[in-house]
């Protein structure tokens, strides 16, 4: 039987032999690399552990695509390199809309990684973050009448000052409820609920694509008409 070396993260013993019961081929990197996903049990406590292995480029990784890596009669580690293991976060993921800068895009990305392993209050305090930066670009840098420091600092008095002054579309006012005044949503208290995180989520996805996913496409589609327009000139 084909067998893993590997740490067990179900009891925490080190370097520990797997039975290695299945495996599949899930992708192919580099045109050689073969990547799989193995179901395996340690033979310490006895619970299974999806591992996901990929060929090592030292190997004779083309003797193992024609045996399969389950057909191996010794430890597979000589074969393959560990690359990690199957849990919540690999749940089907919630994109970000096109054309998010980058940073934004990396504290929306560790928003959703955080609702799928279900730590609503981490979720929560990353979306709203995500709804900071996007609102503190939307303010104007001069002094206006009604927008002072405090409302400048304070994302939940921030939201109301940009809806009043036709800064952020009226038909999400509705919707930016879920941000409080004073951070009074929960994630500065530690008591936000999946209802909750879901709620923030839903927002700030809409924001991102009402202020930088649909003026890039209305911006791409008159440049195709543009360009069309030359090309029959």
């Amino acid at each position: 039987m084909a067998e893993l070396v590997a740490d067990c993260p179900r009891c925490g013993s080190s370097r520990i032999s797997f039975d290695l019961l299945s495996a599949i081929h899930t992708r192919t990197e580099y045109s050689w690399q073969y990547w799989y996903e193995t179901f395996a049990i340690c033979r310490q406590c006895h619970r299974s552990t999806v591992f996901v292995l990929a060929d090592d480029v030292n190997a004779d990784y083309q003797a193992v695509h024609k045996t399969g890596l389950i057909n191996i009669d010794h430890a597979v580690n000589r074969y393959v390199q560990i690359e990690g293991i199957i849990t919540l976060k690999d749940r089907a993921e919630v994109e970000a809309p096109e054309y998010v800068p980058d940073a934004i895009n990396n504290v929306f990305m560790e928003g959703t990684t955080c609702l799928k392993v279900d730590c609503w209050n981490a979720a929560g305090t990353m979306f709203r973050l995500c709804i900071d930066l996007v609102t503190k670009g939307l303010l104007p840098e001069q002094d206006v009448e009604g927008l002072n420091q405090r409302t400048r600092r304070n994302l939940g008095l921030r939201l109301p000052w940009l809806f009043d002054n036709q800064l952020l579309p009226e038909s999400l006012r509705e919707l930016s409820t879920c941000v409080r005044e004073d951070g009074n949503d929960g994630a500065h208290a530690g008591t936000l609920r999946k209802a909750d995180a879901e709620d923030l989520l839903d927002f700030t996805r809409i924001l991102l694509e009402r202020i930088y996913t649909e003026p890039e496409r209305i911006r791409l589609a008159a440049e195709r008409r543009k360009q069309r327009r030359d090309e029959n000139a």
